[in-house]
């Protein structure tokens, strides 16, 4: 018989880590000071007419 391990102990919601980037938009990239390819060519394209975007993950911005 295989024993079931039980429940852990969950953590206070503010104890969670969060790991991720944040979702910039072209704007944001236009005035960067330290510009990256991803969000230039984000920004190459939004430049386009018709263009529709929701932003790009910023490596900058990385959430601790």
């Amino acid at each position: 018989m295989v024993k079931s391990k039980g429940k852990k102990p969950s953590q206070a919601k503010s104890e969670k880590v969060h790991k991720g980037m944040r979702l910039v938009t072209s704007q944001v990239c236009e005035v960067c000071k330290t510009p990256c390819a991803r969000g230039m060519a984000y920004a190459a394209r939004m430049r386009e007419p018709g263009a529709v975007g929701n932003g790009v993950p910023c490596i900058l911005t990385k959430v601790k």
